[in-house]
């Protein structure tokens, strides 16, 4: 279809429209395209000048440029040029061509180019010179005559040949367009302050321009727009649209331009600023040794550091290191960041305590009033440390042994380590490893990195400034892990005594001897600790403090330290053995002593605002019934045993973070069959939960075959005697009248452990739970002063469990005289003081035979 125009054919005005020919080779180019009134080169290489097309080019001096179709390869839809109403219109039927790579012209072959993958319109032009290059390639200098568009395809091998319809410009003079011409040369102007490409040159060429569209094309060919762009430009014909699209064009050529400058000017800013430094350095130190003056600031520094190195006594491999660093430092200009870097690294160097060590002045009395004096309790572990200290006495160069406390929180681990270091006379350093990632936290970052530092290790010693004190690694079992490394894996190094002799920090690349070290580990839960790790440590147990031992912790320590931290008198505050007593038990039953140091620190302060704001205070001293309003209400509540207890009901002990308590296994019939449990119980105790229902299913079925056999034999010996017939008592009664096994049978039973919220889990109430069951299915009552704790095996054994010292203080504060419990836990009872055995009974079980003669007995 022809342009709507009635101009836009090739009768153009300027007469040279007849000159062109009506069928011209189409040559397809992927880059920019050559506007008309353009002259460019074409380099076609030797494989794409083929004999045929340089036949042409002998008979014809015309050639056509056309666009390879752009594709978006984001969403692999084809980017068409669509054209407005006054731009060429034609009719082309819109098929999917094949996908083609954008390459260079040269790269294109005629023979894998079809008429489907080109633009139609493009551009007419006229080969002026020739050129055949050494390497076989054909250069090609042609001049854009006019916008054309392919009619009709005629050859389309080996050579792609197409009939004509060459098209001129749409313009008409008018002040729109004049205003456009003028806006478009302005903002030539302004990039050429900017852009490199517009020149004087390229000015002087627009000034001289023959007509509008020529200026037009002249500034989008300088553009180097990419294809859709270009393609959509060469097609528009009316020259004011194609100013409109032109200054868009500029436009962003100018943003980005100003932006590429902004960058540019602040790099050269800071080379600029980099390079005066330098130079007004090196001016300074000239003049500097003109005058005769102090050495400069790179001077002293290595003044200082080879100084230091000279002095710190470092050992051979660790001076040499320095040394070598030093001798690069002097290479280094003071103005680099490398220069900062190496200094740091030879700071540390120096700074490190190498071979300065406090002397140890062990003494045992002292020690030991010491231990006494800021501890309450804890004999286990102020013995095993009254050893180690006699060993250091003995024995000064002994090391090797790595200590770790393993207790709850607020026992005195931490300050154990305190007085440890304080009766060594060494110096203490403590860090905590909760929720540490990252290996470099312990053996350092590598000087690669920014920022790169040593690992805590070797920052305690720099700071201690000696190199055997005594180091607390704190929260052990709760330290992490992640892709950064495992800390756990780094401190295998640092724990073992044949290993941190050469001890290799990360950053410091050099061995440090660690082994001086006295390491003390400190954890809650040794479960949390990697088994590594553990076999590395001597492991020093600390239980909970018993309620009489807190109560002396807190009349000796907690509150004359609260009172002093107040501004108290002992006068003005009491609380009374029996307000302690209940403050713990109701309120602080942890197995340390902080919550309870909290309380009694808020007391304080009730105490500390009655006596300024109150003229008639004397003291302050509450009573039992005055700690709910002080305090709030009680947290805990103590289970006192529960007499008499049901059928299928049974008092059983357990350990808690808090110590230890009591708690009742209950067990009730259902009408259907199977075994139910519930009281989020953990996976061990469930399995131990079946076990003892199998093993009490089993006992009840023997029981009562040895009841049938006597029965039958009865009956057989009455029959005998020919006397009146007996009644006979039932095998075992139930609780509806059944036979313990059809009752078992034919009933679900449901076992549950009261509090519902709180998780349990462990073997430990293995009897508790199978007694349970049998009261249940015997219909027997079990004493309600027996509390008792073992786990039981398939055959009935009692297999021993842990914190018997716990379970024990429990029972007492419930009332509980009698406690059964594993034979090979009685040693364990030793660990309880005599004073709180004092009137309980202990019956140690091999057999779960011997709890039911004990449980079950009546009273």
């Amino acid at each position: 279809m022809a342009p709507k125009d009635k101009t836009a054919k090739a009768n153009s005005e300027s007469g040279l429209a007849p000159e062109l020919p009506k069928e011209v080779v189409i040559i397809p180019i992927v880059n920019s395209p050559i506007f008309p009134g353009m002259i460019a080169p074409i380099i076609l290489s030797e494989d794409k000048y083929t004999p045929e097309l340089d036949s042409y080019l002998a008979k014809n001096n015309y050639v056509a440029l056309n666009l390879v179709k752009f594709k978006d390869f984001g969403d692999g839809q084809e980017v068409l040029q669509e054209m407005g109403e006054d731009e060429v219109d034609y009719e082309e039927e819109q098929e999917q061509p094949e996908r083609v790579s954008l390459r260079s012209v040269d790269d294109i072959t005629p023979k894998g180019i079809t008429p489907k993958d080109i633009y139609k319109v493009g551009v007419l032009c006229k080969v002026i010179k020739k050129l055949k290059l050494p390497d076989g390639s054909v250069n090609l200098l042609v001049h854009g005559m006019r916008r054309y568009r392919a009619v009709e395809y005629v050859v389309d091998a080996p050579l792609l040949i197409a009939k004509t319809e060459v098209f001129n410009d749409i313009h008409e003079p008018d002040e729109e367009l004049d205003a456009y011409t003028r806006s478009v040369i302005n903002q030539v102007k302004k990039l050429s302050e900017i852009n490199p490409y517009f020149n004087e040159e390229m000015k002087l060429a627009m000034l001289n321009s023959p007509s509008p569209g020529s200026l037009a094309d002249l500034v989008a060919f300088a553009l180097s727009l990419d294809v859709p762009e270009a393609q959509d430009f060469l097609e528009t014909l009316v020259v004011k649209k194609r100013f409109a699209k032109l200054l868009v064009y500029l436009k962003r050529e100018k943003d980005v331009a100003d932006i590429q400058k902004k960058i540019t000017d602040e790099v050269n800013d800071k080379v600029n600023k980099y390079q005066r430094e330098y130079f007004l350095r090196e001016q300074l130190k000239v003049i500097r040794n003109e005058l005769g003056m102090d050495e400069d600031d790179k001077a002293k520094d290595m003044k200082k550091i080879q100084e230091g190195i000279e002095q710190g006594n470092l050992p051979e491999e660790a001076k040499k290191a320095a040394l070598e660093e030093l001798e690069r430092l002097e290479s280094i200009p003071d103005s680099s960041p490398e220069y900062n870097v190496t200094r740091t690294y030879l700071n540390w160097m120096i700074q490190l305590p190498w071979n300065k060590a406090t002397e140890d002045k062990v003494d045992i009395e002292a020690a030991k009033k010491l231990l006494e004096k800021d501890h309450y309790g804890l004999e286990k572990p102020k013995e095993r440390i009254m050893e180690f200290l006699a060993v250091r006495k003995l024995k000064p160069e002994y090391d090797g042994t790595i200590l770790c406390l393993a207790g709850p929180p607020g026992v005195g681990k931490t300050s154990l380590g305190h007085s440890i270091a304080k009766a060594l006379g060494r110096k203490f350093y403590r860090f905590s490893l909760g929720g540490m990632k990252d290996e470099a936290e312990i053996k350092g970052h590598r000087r690669t990195y920014v920022g790169a530092m040593p690992g805590k290790i070797v920052q305690a010693l720099k700071r201690v400034e000696v190199n055997n004190p005594v180091i607390m690694l704190d929260e052990i079992d709760k330290i992490g892990k992640s892709y950064q490394g495992d800390p756990a894996s780094s401190l295998l190094e640092v724990l073992d005594p044949e290993q941190n002799k050469t001890f290799i920090d990360n950053y410091l690349d050099v061995p440090f001897d660690l082994s001086k070290v006295l390491f003390i580990a400190t954890a809650n839960y040794i479960g949390e600790i990697p088994e590594a790790l553990l076999d590395r440590m001597e492991l020093i147990e600390l239980s909970g403090y018993t309620i009489e031992e807190k109560l002396s912790i807190a009349i000796k320590w907690v509150i004359p330290k609260q009172l002093k931290k107040h501004g108290l008198a002992s006068k003005e505050f009491t609380l009374s053995a029996l307000v302690l007593k209940a403050l713990v038990a109701d309120y602080a039953r942890e197995p340390g002593v902080r919550v309870m140091e909290q309380l009694v620190a808020k007391l304080c302060r009730r105490a500390a605002l009655e006596k300024v704001s109150s003229k008639k205070f004397k003291k302050f001293a509450p009573t039992v019934t005055d700690l709910e309003k002080y305090l709030g209400p009680k947290r805990f509540e103590t289970d006192k045993a529960q007499k008499p207890l049901m059928p299928g009901i049974v008092t059983g002990l357990a350990w808690t973070a808090f110590g230890g308590d009591i708690l009742f296994v209950e067990s009730i019939p259902l009408k259907g069959k199977g075994f139910k449990l519930t009281g989020q119980l953990g996976e061990v105790m469930g399995e131990s939960a079946n076990l003892a229902y199998s093993y009490i299913k089993g006992l009840l079925q023997h029981q009562i075959d040895l009841e049938k056999k006597k029965q039958t034999a009865t009956v057989k010996k009455v029959k005998s005697s020919k006397s009146a017939p007996a009644t006979v008592a039932p095998i075992m009664p139930a609780p509806n009248g059944e036979e313990a096994t059809d009752f078992l049978a034919t009933h679900e039973i449901h076992l549950h452990l009261p509090a519902g919220a709180t998780p349990k889990d462990g073997p430990s109430a293995g009897i508790t739970m199978a007694l349970a069951l049998y009261s249940l299915a015997t219909n027997q009552m079990v004493r309600g002063d027996v509390a008792m704790t073992g786990e039981l095996s398939l055959t009935g054994k009692v297999l021993p469990v842990g914190g018997i010292k716990e379970k024990v203080l429990a029972a007492k504060r419930a009332g509980i005289k009698t406690i059964i419990l594993p034979w090979q836990n009685e040693k364990d009872l030793k660990e309880v003081p005599e004073r709180h055995r004092k009137g309980m009974q202990f019956f140690p079980v091999k057999h779960f035979d011997e709890v039911l003669k004990i449980a079950l007995k009546k009273k």
